[in-house]
């Protein structure tokens, strides 16, 4: 055996090996490795696109948030609002009625003083004609008894 065969046989058959290896092992093993760096970088920009679309969504939601919490916050001033507004209406309408009742309270306790104004007019009236006709009677029975005394007298 010759070492320089051996040498050259094994030169020849690590350049075949090469060759083979660039000419058929060597693309398909590119191709992979260039699908697998494609695939990897369309995930991270996926992952990229999905955090920015994430933050964006947050954002909204608390833009949504802040607009509902104001909207509430102005539903409920509005709410209290109307309320003191009611509030005061009736208050309104229980000093119109109130006033209305005492107007009419009033009419009431003028026409019980006229009434009793009149019962009294009557009762004094009556009074003073019982007096009257007692008053009266005295003098008529006095007339009466001094005429028969006067007939009684002429008579005897």
């Amino acid at each position: 055996m010759n070492i320089n065969f051996t040498l050259i046989s094994q030169a020849m058959a690590f350049a075949i090996f090469i060759w083979f290896t660039v000419r058929f092992v060597w693309p398909p093993l590119m191709r992979a490795i260039e699908n697998r760096q494609k695939t990897i970088a369309e995930g991270l920009a996926a992952g990229e696109r999905g955090k920015r679309e994430l933050e964006l969504a947050s954002q909204r939601s608390g833009d949504v948030v802040r607009e509902a919490k104001q909207r509430a916050s102005d539903i409920i001033a509005q709410a209290e609002k109307r309320a003191a507004e009611i509030v005061d209406e009736a208050k309104v309408a229980a000093r119109e009625e109130g006033g209305r009742i005492l107007v009419g309270a009033k009419a009431e306790v003028e026409q019980e003083v006229f009434r009793a104004k009149e019962v009294l007019r009557q009762q004094v009236a009556d009074l003073a004609l019982a007096g009257a006709a007692k008053i009266l009677r005295r003098e008529v029975d006095e007339k009466a008894h001094a005429e028969l005394l006067a007939s009684l007298k002429a008579e005897l």
